[in-house]
């Protein structure tokens, strides 16, 4: 199995200990290339900044491959920046890569200095999320099944082969929604 991660801009190296705390014998590729893209059978896309990061994206000609891989069914994983990519709706503004059938606003929990820990159930497991900057998901459509939320908020989805979570799991050194990514590509192959 070879995972990749987005390492274009964010917290790539954070993914990538997380994904090697579960099975140091997992492939890690930081993905910046197509053909980097093509060796994967996974991809992260990080928390960061979402603007700079499509930005990136497009400057690498990486937004064409990547939407067909997850359009295909490669299984991908959205964290906070990730996930906005991902929606095919972003309040007051235009959508990228239009995968995930939920709305999202961005930096809905407020301003750097907002960000805060919660522990809460992810999918029967209670973890600790971490939200820094964070979207809120706003509107969840049909097919996509809710993993978590806190307050009342949604925080975890997925979809089919799309995973997006609001919060930041790599902030933290707990690897099981990192374990329940690689489970997805597992049932995969």
């Amino acid at each position: 199995m070879t995972i990749g991660v987005l390492a274009l801009q964010g917290s790539v190296a954070e993914h990538i200990k997380l994904i090697k705390s579960v099975n140091k014998k997992i492939d890690v590729v930081e993905v910046r290339t197509i053909d980097e893209l093509a060796r994967i059978d996974g991809l992260i896309i990080p928390g960061g900044e979402s603007t700079t990061m499509r930005r990136l994206i497009d400057a690498f000609g990486l937004f064409t491959p990547i939407r067909e891989r997850i359009v295909a069914g490669m299984p991908v994983w959205g964290t906070c920046a990730g996930l906005i990519l991902l929606a095919n709706s972003v309040e007051a503004e235009v959508p990228y890569l239009s995968v995930l059938d939920v709305t999202v606003k961005r930096n809905a929990y407020g301003r750097q200095i907002d960000s805060f820990v919660a522990e809460d159930d992810f999918n029967g497991m209670y973890i600790n999320m971490v939200f820094v900057r964070a979207p809120m998901i706003t509107r969840v459509g049909e097919g996509v099944e809710v993993l978590a939320e806190h307050d009342g908020n949604v925080v975890a989805v997925r979809q089919g082969n799309v995973l997006a979570t609001a919060f930041h799991p790599e902030m933290t050194r707990d690897n099981r929604v990192h374990k329940y990514f690689l489970g997805m590509i597992d049932a995969k192959e």
